[in-house]
């Protein structure tokens, strides 16, 4: 967490040796929630091993995966965290999994401790919204095979270990079109 912390504002050894106290360790199994839609947001974690995956159950009763995360990326219910609301999806670890956690309080206390902190959560939130509106996009602009194109060139190594449905759901197509684009691909 402290080299990506690093990676996007210049801080101090002193800066990021706050973070010491203030983050904790925990261990997902696979298929362990770490969030339940409904239950507020007041954590971000860093995953250092493993896969999470967020998703909700639409009107219809089926699962829409909406996000996945990655070793060395971020993940939280962010609308939630931000606006303290009862969280709209669910998280759950795909692998097992293990995350260092920054609670809402220990997020408070780093802005609280200076400018560069307040900075690194600024970049943090302006580097989730433009994800985010590139996956908007990329639902406009791409066709689902560019989509799976697109996530295969940045986390090969991950798509086997994320069952075919919650995939197809990724990408806004069937599993038996996933399967297709899959055997193009070989």
């Amino acid at each position: 967490m402290k080299t990506v912390f690093q990676s996007i504002q210049n801080l101090s050894l002193e800066e990021l040796n706050l973070l010491d106290g203030l983050i904790t360790f925990r261990k997902l199994k696979k298929g362990e929630f770490l969030l339940m839609e409904n239950q507020v947001c007041n954590e971000v974690v860093f995953i250092k091993k493993g896969i999470l995956r967020s998703f909700f159950v639409n009107h219809k009763g089926d699962e829409i995966t909406n996000c996945f995360a990655f070793e060395n990326e971020f993940m939280a219910s962010f609308a939630s965290f931000i606006t303290e609301e009862k969280a709209e999806e669910n998280i759950q670890a795909l692998t097992d999994t293990e995350v260092q956690v920054l609670s809402r309080k220990g997020l408070e206390k780093l802005y609280q401790s200076g400018y560069n902190w307040q900075e690194t959560g600024r970049k943090l939130t302006e580097i989730e919204f433009v994800n985010l509106n590139k996956r908007m996009i990329s639902f406009q602009k791409l066709s689902g095979t560019q989509r799976y194109e697109e996530l295969y060139k940045n986390h090969q190594k991950y798509l086997q270990l994320i069952p075919l449905q919650y995939l197809a759901s990724y990408l806004g197509i069937t599993p038996r079109h996933l399967s297709r684009i899959r055997k193009a691909a070989l």
